[in-house]
């Protein structure tokens, strides 16, 4: 159960991380703060950082890891592309990374409640990842 909890914990980073770099990617070029441009590409490079980990880990296990849900992507691209055209600005941004932080910290909380038998490892990347997501929205905050 330790194993099968861990894998299924990891897999759930992996697919929170690469929607997170994605969404980060996804509005980078809008960004006309130097300031907000620094707190996303620090977030970024925490987040591949992690990642690495994440990987090595599911590597031990044999295990492929997780891309995210394609309808999740899909409905966050369209939301992003929709809000910036509307308006292309640092609010509108500061607006969408907060709420992809936010459901990141849910989503992950909740896995981490649901797998409790996974081991302490994959559960401390679980509570980093929660904390660089709430790093960055709390760093959004001025923007807004």
């Amino acid at each position: 159960m330790i194993e099968q909890d861990t894998i299924k914990l990891l897999r759930e980073c992996d697919a929170g991380i690469k929607m997170g770099i994605e969404s980060i990617d996804d509005v980078l070029d809008y960004v006309h703060s130097g300031e907000m441009k620094t707190h996303l590409n620090d977030c970024k490079d925490q987040h591949n950082n992690l990642q690495k980990e994440i990987q090595d880990l599911l590597d031990k296990y044999h295990d492929d890891g997780k891309d995210p849900n394609p309808i999740a992507q899909g409905m966050s691209y369209m939301k992003t592309n929709m809000k910036l055209r509307m308006n292309e600005s640092d609010h509108t941004i500061a607006d969408l990374m907060t709420d992809g932080c936010n459901m990141g910290v849910k989503s992950l909380s909740k896995y981490l409640n649901q797998y409790k038998a996974a081991d302490e490892v994959s559960k401390d990347i679980t509570k980093r990842l929660i904390q660089q997501e709430e790093q960055l929205a709390n760093q959004m905050r001025q923007f807004l």
